[in-house]
């Protein structure tokens, strides 16, 4: 058995970063804790890495003409995009995809941190779709591992997330990632990292091995995360309960797992009165939220209408759909029309870019909200760049 020591020495050696997007990982079918370390080193593959997936934007090679609002320009920030590092991938464990294959998956690979054409080609996809800014951010792929396992992918991704954000502060940041099946050693992890360059909050998935954040052993973390002001980023990782009905054709354990997961999530923090234990607690949701902006005032009805089913000792301080208002929003709904939609229920000021780099679910996301009806040409400007700065609190973009 390899100890932690020389893991991370071995690990030091190889620090490579691989841009990714939101591929679903294999089914966690071992607890925390039931990981061999053995065996938790070896085996993680990724699917995507695969040349016939290489992608190549339209109009890669040429810049987006930034945007300006009354004289000002608009420096856009994208809330939603991915990294992951070969060294972690290793340890993902027998038969496990951390990366599904996807359009984009090989062609973001960073060897050896100095190796600049691979950063280079990034920035020119950002620059394709007049992207100033990226937070990258971690699907996690670890909430199955024991705490040393946990402990150790945690810490290379921190650090080397931190140290792609002081190489390019202009156009990097991140969330930092977290053993959340370790509620103390998460505590620790956000601490510490929130004390590093670049670092904004803390991404997390839609539940920790199908438990809810509403949860009370949960109720630490985000007491930190308020207290540091840490903002956390939902990325759902589907909704394993239904993996066999998601079977078939259309990935269908992406395209409704990951909108369905995310909804679950935000109505249990809004039912449990979670969202009123930690009213300072800063969210954003990936892909709008999921279902729940579109179906939103169903909320305020059901204990009126089945008070049987609600309990009676839980007795919130808003109506359900007012939560929605204090929650942001990524941009990733794909139509105009939609998320014409989103900002008239939840609020402009609740909404930014999000993408999916390098997953190329959204290549014009500044032209999607420009072609937004009803918005304010300061609306506009707000969603694209003014709404991330001032919530995760960047001010040297």
């Amino acid at each position: 058995m390899t100890d932690r020591r020389s893991f991370v020495k071995g690990a030091a050696t190889a620090s490579g970063i691989a841009f990714c997007g939101c591929g679903m990982p294999g089914a966690h079918a071992q607890m925390p804790g039931g990981a061999d370390n053995a065996n938790a080193r070896t085996g993680g593959h990724d699917n995507g890495d695969n040349p016939a997936l290489k992608y190549r934007h339209p109009k890669l090679g040429t810049k987006r003409k930034p945007v300006t609002v009354d004289g000002r320009r608009i420096k856009a920030i994208d809330v939603h995009a991915h990294c992951f590092f070969r060294d972690t991938v290793k340890m993902a464990g027998p038969n496990v995809s951390v990366n599904a294959p996807v359009q984009g998956g090989p062609q973001f690979y960073i060897l050896p941190a100095t190796d600049t054409d691979a950063v280079n080609d990034r920035l020119a996809y950002m620059d394709a779709k007049g992207v100033d800014m990226e937070v990258l951010s971690i699907n996690p792929f670890w909430y199955n591992k024991n705490r040393d396992i946990a402990t150790e992918i945690v810490d290379i991704h921190n650090n080397k997330l931190s140290e792609l954000c002081q190489a390019h502060p202009k156009r990097f940041s991140a969330f930092c990632s977290l053993a959340l099946q370790y509620p103390d050693l998460a505590i620790e992890q956000l601490t510490k990292a929130m004390k590093m360059p670049g670092m904004r909050g803390a991404a997390i998935g839609g539940t920790v091995l199908q438990t809810d954040f509403s949860d009370p052993k949960f109720h630490p973390v985000w007491a930190k995360a308020e207290e540091l002001g840490a903002v956390l980023f939902i990325h759902p990782q589907s909704t394993p309960q239904l993996a066999a009905r998601f079977k078939g054709n259309g990935w269908l354990s992406n395209t409704i797992g990951n909108a369905l997961d995310t909804t679950i999530a935000l109505e249990k923090l809004i039912y449990e009165g979670t969202l009123d234990k930690f009213p300072g607690l800063k969210i954003i949701a990936a892909h709008g939220g999921g279902y729940l902006p579109s179906y939103a005032p169903r909320m305020d009805h059901s204990c009126f209408v089945s008070p049987a089913n609600c309990n009676p000792d839980i007795v919130l301080k808003k109506k359900p759909t007012e939560y929605l208002n204090q929650l942001h929003f990524d941009t990733l709904v794909f139509t105009p029309e939609a998320l014409r939609h989103l900002a008239a229920q939840v609020g402009p000021s609740q909404l930014m870019i999000g993408t999916d780099s390098p997953i190329p679910w959204e290549i014009a996301p500044i032209d999607h909200i420009l072609a937004t009806p009803g918005l304010t040409p300061q609306q506009r400007a707000a969603i694209i760049g003014d709404n991330a700065a001032k919530l995760l609190r960047i001010t040297d973009i």
